[in-house]
Parts: C-alpha cells; structure tokens; sequence
C-alpha cells in the first residue's frame, strides 16, 4: 500500500513538469475562494452540512451555540463560557478534528478544541463534515470534522461589518470585519472582543455562579495577491488571547483561573491552471496556557506547544472526469511545561486522492494515507465513498475508513500518570445515507456504524489517574436533517431539524459511554414579512450515564432537557451600500433548570441585544 501512496506522488511530479494551460477565471474562483479545496473535490459520497451566512451573522457568536442548535453534535460544558467539548456520533472530544483553512489545530496536549474560544464572527465559512476523515485531516478525524474558513474573493468590492450586543449576566460582544478586494488583490479582517460577569442564577437553589467571568479578544487578518496570472500568495492569520475563572459547582465554589493564548499563521503559494493546481502550505501554530489553582496567588502551572508546518499537494485534473490529488506533510512539535517536560515529535506523512465521475449519475473517491511519526507506528488509512444519482431529486450515498488518534502529549508525559506505552487507537467506520430533494424541501436521512480499538481511557490508578489502552468501543446509530422553506408573498418561512438516535457502548461491558445520549434534536423556525424577522429555536437532549455502571439516579446521571430560544430582527434600512438590523434574543425563555455536566448548572433565562451594521 506504501508503494500505491509513493506511485501516485510521483505521477502527479512527472505530470506538472508537462502540463501547459491558461487560466480560466471560473475555476480560478473555485480554486482561490478557499484553502480547503480537497474538503469538497473528494468528498462526494460524505455528509457535509454548511452553515449559510444568515446562521452566523444572526445566531450566538458562540460556536458551541451554533452548532448545538444547527447541527447533530452534542455537547458537553462546564457552564456557559467554560471549557466546552463535542460529541461527534458517540465519539469524544478528542476523535473530532477542527480544522482551519485546512490544518488540523486539535491541542497537542489533550487532543481537543474548546470550542468556547471559537467564535463564528471570525469565520465566513462554517462546515460540518461528518464521518472518518483520517486520511484527509490526520489524527482525531474518527467522529467528524469541523471546517473552519477564511474566503478570500478576487473581484472589486469594498465592505464593513460592526456588531454590538449586550445581555443578561453584563456580557458585552462588539465585534468588526471589514473586506476589500480587486482582480489581483484581497484581503479582509476582523476584530471580536466579549466579556461577562456571567453570574447567572442556579436555579431551585439560593446560589449564584461564582467565579465565572471570562473574557476574550481574537483577531483574524486574510490576504491575497496574485503575482501573476497563475500564481496566488495568500497569507491567513488568527490571534485569540482568552482569561476566565472556572466556574465552581453545586457543591463547591471555584477559586481557579486559566489563562490561554493561541497563535496560528499560514503563507500559502498556489500556482493554477486548468489542468493541475499546485499549493505550497508554510504554517506556525502556538497555543500556551497557566492555569492558577487559586487566583488570588501567584502560583501556577503552564504550558507551551510550537508547531512548525510544511505541506505540498498537487492536484492533477485528467480529464473533466478525473483528477487526483497527491500531498506530503511534515509536522514539528516541540513542547515544553510545568507537568509534562520538553517534549517533541515530528510526523511526515503521504496521502494520495483519487476522483472518478464515471457518467452522470455516479462518482466515487479512493483516498490512502500512511503516516511516519517519531515514537511510535502509526496505522496505514484508507477510505472510499461514492454518490448515485438515482433521479433529480433522490440521490444514495456511501462511505467507508480506517481512522487513528495518535496519544496526546498529556497522555504520554504528564506528571503524575502519563503512559510511555500507549499505542494509536484504530477505527473503521462505515456510513450510507439518502437524500431527497424537492423544491419545498431537502431531507437527509443517515446510518452509520464506528468501531474503535485501543480506546484511551483516563482511570484512577494507585495515587493518580493514568491513560491506558483499556478497551474497544462501537457506536451506531440513525441522523435525520430537514430544511424546508416556502413563500407566500411577502410572507417567507423556513424550517431547519435535525435528530440523531446514538448507541455508544463498551465492547467489553455492553454498557453506554457516558454522556452519549441516545436522543438528540433541534428545530427552527423562521419567519420573515418584509424588514421584519422572527425565529424559534428548539433544542432537546437526551438523559446521559456520568458512570461507566449505567446507574440511575441523581449522582449517576444528567436527566433529559430542552430548552428554547426566541429572537426578533427589524431591518431598520436596507440601501444598496448600506443595512443596519437590530435584533432582540431571549434564551431558554421557559426558564429551565437543567445540566450538561452533573452539578454544573446552565443559565436561566437571559436576554440579549444587538446591532448589526453593514456599510
């Protein structure tokens, strides 16, 4: 299989030297608008959700917000603005890949993003892509994958966007992007800043949150600039520095703070014509952190990881019916900390791409990858999928992979418990999904099934807790998806729903994973008459075991919930180059007492205001 990788590499080098084109400006669009190309060139036969820009622009800036109400993720959090993890089909935080522009930027430490340090205003392109994605996106892609990116249009266009919001618990958002572009040139930015006391009330009791006020800034700046007709330089850039205190629990009251920064900067040369593409990624990613047990001393702990990136990949398109794809990889990370030590490793990898549109109806992907990494072997994966055509309005789906999670950092070298001998978890995981397509509506319905060996698991040992590679795991399950929009005059609905009915359980005591629930869904409504615009948010999950026994009860369990939310947008004028809206949002208007992790309550009822501007 190493030698089918290293074939299609040197191929695709032996094609480049002779392909000779001109630019086409339609693909130079397709090809320039976004770094991730590969996301949807060879991904044919995957569910992949995209979030429009009204979602964005109009939802939370929080991504966990957004995407728990949009989407089939669940997720876990330790109260609102604290550490926040996906469920990706009964997979942990740790198996779900964020990728940005292209680069995984999963932590080197714990393996996961807090996605309560993301949020959608920096982004202007959110996707979802769900299923193995190893081969692609490397390490951690076993649940699915999460696509953040930064567009960049090549046409003449000058914009401006300010946000501003304040709500209950004195959290203050306010928020600017602005965007400006020609033929050869384009570069776009923003700037997002939030801060709360975030002092919600526990409700049923006397309390209060204590201890939970947090606050952010990040920054994001894009450009690009062709300096010639086939040649692009573009540059992305992002910077968050985040300081919040944990919030306690019902028991207890927090006394600790953490503070976090993230640095992440991509030079990328691309050289386009109609018949190849070939890109040069250069990347530094730093994401560093000191954790304070108590605030109000100066004690701490701390972390730093450095990684250094090199990526080439070539795309050779054949014919319009087929084209693949060749890539290598070489990571560099070099650590350093107060609980894990100095340490490094470096992982070079070969991937090669293959897409085939046999005629009309069908088309099918063949994607292999073989990682080299320093300190142990890591799995050779593969994946294949496909999508038929049956009709116009009824098309079949399928796909299939192998997928690995290499251990972490903290896995193998924190101090007290890590494990020097712990190996990559495996995963095969197979998906078949039908869609249906009508003018009133699109439905999504997807099966699925993961099986995962060498699961690392964090157990109490003899005076510590340690990772071991202690069992295997399989989830499957059903996804459902709904969109439906009509109009009636001046009188537009629409209508978005998901549901996801999981199993996630250990092979070796038949019992669910904890929290995994089995039932998960979400609806909006939306409703729009002329400058006015009103939605209704729904979000049900299912109750979640907090023990690997599946006992009930309150210490053993996080009973069931739903909560709602209820927004009104008035546009107060929409001219040619400008549009101010301002919007009211009330969330869990029916003031629900409930838990996403057991004794960490969620907010009450809270509102929020905001202005949005676009000049």
């Amino acid at each position: 299989m190493k030698k089918i990788s290293v074939f299609l590499i040197l191929i695709g080098l032996v094609d480049s030297l002779n392909a000779q084109s001109t630019l086409d400006s339609i693909q130079q669009l397709d090809e320039i608008l976004v770094s991730d190309t590969k996301l949807n060139q060879y991904a044919t036969g995957i569910k992949i959700q995209v979030l429009n820009d009204s979602v964005l622009r109009f939802n939370s800036k929080s991504l966990t917000e957004v995407l728990a109400l949009n989407s089939n993720l669940y997720f876990k959090e330790n109260g609102y603005g604290m550490v926040s993890s996906p469920s990706f089909r009964g997979t942990n935080a740790s198996q779900t890949t964020v990728v940005w522009n292209g680069i995984n930027i999963n932590s080197q430490l714990n393996g996961q993003t807090d996605f309560s340090t993301i949020n959608t205003n920096n982004f202007n392109s959110i996707a979802i892509r769900s299923g193995g994605g190893s081969v692609q996106y490397g390490s951690g892609a076993i649940g699915g994958s999460i696509h953040l990116n930064n567009k960049l249009a090549f046409n003449k266009h000058f914009g401006n966007k300010a946000f501003a919001s304040y709500g209950s618990f004195n959290t203050k958002q306010v928020g600017f992007n602005s965007s400006y572009g020609s033929d050869k040139f384009s570069v776009n930015g923003g700037l997002f800043y939030i801060d709360s006391d975030n002092d919600y009330k526990y409700l049923g009791t006397d309390k209060v949150n204590e201890n939970g006020e947090f606050g952010n800034v990040s920054l994001n700046f894009n450009l690009g600039y062709f300096v010639s007709g086939k040649d692009v330089l573009k540059l992305y850039h992002q910077t968050f520095v985040g300081d919040r205190n944990f919030s306690g629990t019902l028991n207890t009251v927090g006394k600790s703070r953490y503070e976090d920064q993230n640095f992440r900067s991509m030079l990328e040369w691309s050289h386009i014509s109609n018949s190849y593409t070939s890109r040069l990624k250069v990347a530094h990613l730093q994401e560093q952190f000191k954790y304070y047990e108590n605030k109000d001393n100066n004690n701490h702990t701390f972390g730093k990881i450095n990684t250094y990136l090199v990526n080439y990949n070539f795309n050779r398109k054949i014919s319009e019916n087929f084209q693949f794809k060749t890539i290598l990889d070489y990571n560099k990370f070099i650590g350093t900390g107060s609980n894990f030590g100095d340490p490094e490793r470096t992982v070079f990898s070969v991937t090669g791409l293959l897409n085939h549109k046999l005629n009309e109806r069908f088309e099918y992907n063949v994607n292999l990858r073989k990682d080299f990494t320093s300190g142990f072997k890591s799995p050779f994966v593969f994946s294949a999928d496909g999508s038929y055509k049956a009709s116009e309005h009824y098309r079949l789906t399928l796909n299939g992979s192998k997928n690995y999670r290499v251990p972490t950092f903290n896995d193998l070298y924190w101090v007290p418990g890590g494990n020097l001998n712990l190996v990559p978890e495996s995963s095969y995981q197979i998906d078949f999904g039908q869609e249906i397509i009508h003018e009133l509506f699109t439905l999504n319905l997807n099966g699925y099934y993961i099986k995962t060996e060498n699961l690392i698991q964090w157990r109490p040992t003899s005076g510590a807790w340690s990772p071991a590679n202690v069992s295997r795991a399989q989830s499957y399950g059903v996804e459902l998806e709904l969109q439906m929009a009509c109009r009636f005059n001046n009188h537009h609905f629409t209508f978005n729903s998901h549901y996801s009915y999981t199993v996630s359980e250990n092979l070796e005591t038949q019992k669910q994973l904890i929290y995994v629930p089995f039932h998960k869904g979400n609806f909006s409504l939306g409703y729009n008459y002329k400058n006015i615009s009103a939605y209704y948010q729904f979000m049900y999950n299912g109750d979640v075991f907090t023990t690997d026994d599946n006992l009930s009860g309150p210490f053993y369990s996080v009973e069931d919930y739903n909560i709602s939310n209820l927004g009104l947008n008035y546009e107060v004028f929409n001219e040619v180059k400008q549009q101010l809206v301002v919007g009211v949002l009330v969330k869990n208007i029916f003031n629900t007492n409930y838990q996403s992790i057991a004794f960490r309550p969620m907010p009450n009822r809270n509102f929020n205001i905001q202005i949005n501007y676009k000049f």
